[in-house]
């Protein structure tokens, strides 16, 4: 196999910024269908990005035999149906955050991928920031000691009305909660990539401003295995973006105020220095490239669904 040819399920904002771009870029990738259920607006996304097919129904995309691989890009709800029906299908899957409503459904899915031999990836995208890497080179290196104390900012203000794209997010049913499952999800991932197991974990939802069905405010205190200690709040209503990761050690410090930005401040009690480590211009694209390359060399991909397991085993703890 030389490309491998791809279906998008799901046609939406960051699927037209981001998915549908890298698979068009990257040489080994071939965007060759989507799937949207207005059928008119699945064509014009089609013509765009040069795909040649379009479908108003997933499962007719996922009928298509000539697709090797879909990105299921659609609301939480429906990730593990999907899924699972494509892996039935024959399809390798990569799945967008968090993996599914639940880790039941997660075990699900990842046992599905494996009886069919399909891989399984899911798109926690800031696994492959450069500063995480860079930050996590330094952490083995010992230079800032033994990680002790780490906080992580996460503030979007978010009020979509029903009727509006993305509303979907602020319904329970569909999304599996607020911020804390929508882009919180990621800074977990991002904390068990640097810092391994968590051990202990405690947390509280809030609606602070607005009245919904899931929090607008959310913490999470983590201890990992290793004794770390980290602190991840998220909120909606906050008129200040916040994007912050502060790693304190007992010899040193990590400060990145932007996370997407991808500068770091390193301090130690010998000298202090500013790094530059930015993210790829499309977030997407490296989680993309080294899951195409896990299907062309039969590896499986950085993220697989095991880590989307265990970032969903957390949540799963969060709203329970």
């Amino acid at each position: 196999m030389e490309k491998l040819r791809w279906g998008l399920i799901g046609c939406g904002d960051i699927s037209k910024k981001r998915i549908a771009p890298a698979l068009k870029t990257l040489e080994q990738c071939e965007l060759l269908a989507v799937a949207r259920a207005n059928h008119a607006l699945a064509e014009s996304f089609a013509k765009e990005f040069g795909a040649n097919r379009w479908y108003k129904s997933w499962q007719d995309l996922i009928a298509d035999e000539e697709i090797d691989a879909v990105y299921i890009a659609t609301p939480v709800y429906l990730h593990a149906e999907q899924t699972i029906a494509a892996a039935k299908a024959g399809k390798h899957v990569l799945c967008e955050k968090p993996m599914a409503l639940d880790a039941k459904d997660c075990e699900s899915m990842i046992e599905t991928c494996k009886k069919n031999n399909v891989i399984l990836g899911v798109a926690y995208y800031r696994h492959f920031y450069p500063v995480i890497k860079r930050a996590k080179e330094i952490i083995l290196s010992g230079e800032i000691g033994e990680p002790t104390v780490v906080e992580i900012q996460a503030f979007e203000w978010y009020d979509r009305k029903p009727g509006e794209p993305r509303y979907w997010l602020l319904e329970k049913e569909k999304s599996g909660g607020g911020p804390m499952m929508d882009f919180g999800c990621h800074r977990i991932e991002v904390l068990q990539h640097l810092f391994g197991n968590v051990k202990e974990m405690q947390s509280q939802l809030f609606n602070v401003h607005f009245k919904r069905e899931v929090e607008d405010t959310a913490y999470v205190s983590l201890l990992f295995e290793n004794h770390t200690h980290a602190i991840i709040r998220v909120t909606h209503a906050a008129y200040e973006a916040q994007d912050t990761l502060d790693i304190f050690g007992t010899k040193g410090s990590i400060h990145i105020p932007v996370l997407n930005g991808g500068t770091m401040i390193v301090k130690t009690e010998k000298s202090e220095r500013t790094e530059h480590h930015p993210p790829h211009q499309n977030v997407h694209q490296p989680l993309i490239e080294d899951f195409t390359n896990a299907v062309l060399e039969n590896r499986n991909p950085a993220v697989d669904g095991l880590i989307g397991r265990d970032v969903t085993l957390i949540l799963d703890n969060i709203y329970k």
